[in-house]
């Protein structure tokens, strides 16, 4: 393994804490018999919590554990995703777990400012998508709130004009 793709596997890894990195598995546990989970299926095991679902996907992709299937639309996670070989194997030999264990029981190595900087940037990383993912579910909700303000302005004039007309007589 490549000294460069060593240190971005560890300042991966040292990002995430032990209860993320159980988290992790457990997703990866989720995929069934076809391995594949869909959008509805993620959704559920993070409580419909969107943003955290994406978070976690976005580092089972980043990793090559999974692959997304089917379009977005409306919603940040794709209509399903697969597991990939890779993302079994890497289940069966420990998952995240126990990469985490081993890392943890690691010597700190020489060039560990490089190393800082790598796990900060994958911080800012993830953070900047659980953000933007945030951003998007409040647009959505602004749009639809627009939508109903334009809703209910329209009743207002339907009910003046049907006020208008019901007070004044009209000549026949």
């Amino acid at each position: 393994m490549p000294r460069s793709q060593f240190i971005s596997k560890f300042a991966a890894m040292t990002e995430l804490n032990e209860y993320e990195c159980e988290l992790l598995d457990a997703v990866l546990e989720a995929f069934g018999i076809p391995d594949s989970l869909t959008r509805l299926q993620l959704l559920e095991l993070f409580d419909q919590d969107e943003a955290t679902a994406f978070a976690m996907v976005q580092i089972l992709l980043r990793e090559e554990l999974i692959a997304e299937y089917g379009k977005h639309g409306d919603y940040e996670l794709p209509e399903r995703l697969i597991l990939k070989p890779k993302g079994e194997k890497f289940l069966k030999h420990g998952g995240f777990t126990k990469r985490h264990k081993l890392e943890k029981e690691k010597p700190v190595e020489v060039g560990g400012t490089l190393a800082k900087l790598q796990q900060q940037n994958m911080r800012l990383q993830n953070l900047k998508l659980s953000a933007e993912s945030q951003v998007n579910g409040l647009q959505k909700t602004i749009s639809k709130l627009q939508t109903l303000q334009y809703l209910w302005w329209a009743l207002i004039v339907v009910a003046l004009i049907i006020g208008y007309w019901l007070g004044h007589p009209h000549k026949k």
